[in-house]
């Protein structure tokens, strides 16, 4: 049973958090509290989205300031993590670790300690419920993008986490799946923040962020700050260079 996200000690919280790589501030000084149902975070390529996500997901440690989710430092509490954060690379490939359905989805329920057994009978039960069986035993190189990405949620929400970090979930996906997932996704409840360049992805969520050049430069409802990020978004297009992201 998946836990409510109803209150601000089950938050992911950034304290003056910053990242720098190869010698770059990536990401200057955020600070956040992150309690909402549905929150996006836009912003061009290179803006630090995915550093920040990163970052809430304990894959990278912040060089100033403090990350916490539900209290817990998850670049540290690694085991506690896999209750409390799931996440959903653009790229599914990035993601996969075994060379079977079966083995995939299995493998998240072993590191909270399930047995094997119990792990593979829950896979079972699961393909199952989705129409799926067949499933069971394939290779996962035989499966479409689509699928892969599909196979790589089920993995996720399997673990039951209380948030979900996506990462451009609909990158790269044909129409139809596109609103499969959409569909999936506003069916969960789970809480979910989706980071994405595209504003159309994010008309119902509850707070977007947009990140520029790694700090915060709007922060509010869908309907307040969407407009000023499109229209931004225009305005660079009619310029003749992007270099200003390579500073």
């Amino acid at each position: 049973m998946i836990r409510p996200v109803a209150s601000s000690s089950d938050a992911i919280v950034l304290t003056g958090a910053g990242v720098t790589l190869t010698g770059r501030r990536v990401l200057q000084d955020m600070s956040l509290t992150l309690s909402e149902r549905r929150i996006g975070i836009i912003g061009r390529n290179g803006s630090g989205k995915s550093t920040l996500l990163r970052l809430m997901a304990g894959l990278i440690a912040p060089d100033r300031g403090q990350v916490r989710v539900a209290g817990l430092d998850p670049a540290q509490a690694r085991k506690e993590m896999l209750a409390e954060l799931g996440i959903l690379f653009q790229n599914p490939d990035h993601q996969i670790l075994f060379p079977t359905v079966d083995e995939e989805l299995a493998f998240g329920l072993i590191q909270m300690g399930q047995s094997r057994s119990a792990a593979q009978a829950r896979v079972a039960q699961h393909l199952a419920l989705h129409g799926r069986s067949h499933w069971q035993g394939i290779s996962v190189a035989t499966l479409s993008q689509g699928q892969r990405h599909w196979l790589c949620l089920q993995a996720v929400l399997l673990m039951e986490p209380r948030t979900i970090l996506l990462d451009e979930p609909f990158a790269g996906l044909d129409l139809p799946t596109q609103h499969r997932l959409a569909r999936t996704f506003a069916g969960l409840p789970q809480r979910l923040i989706t980071i994405t360049h595209d504003p159309a992805t994010l008309r119902g969520v509850d707070r977007v962020l947009w990140l520029e050049a790694g700090q915060i430069a709007a922060d509010g409802p869908p309907e307040a700050v969407l407009p000023r990020f499109e229209a931004e978004m225009i305005r660079l297009g009619g310029l003749d260079a992007d270099a200003d992201l390579a500073r």
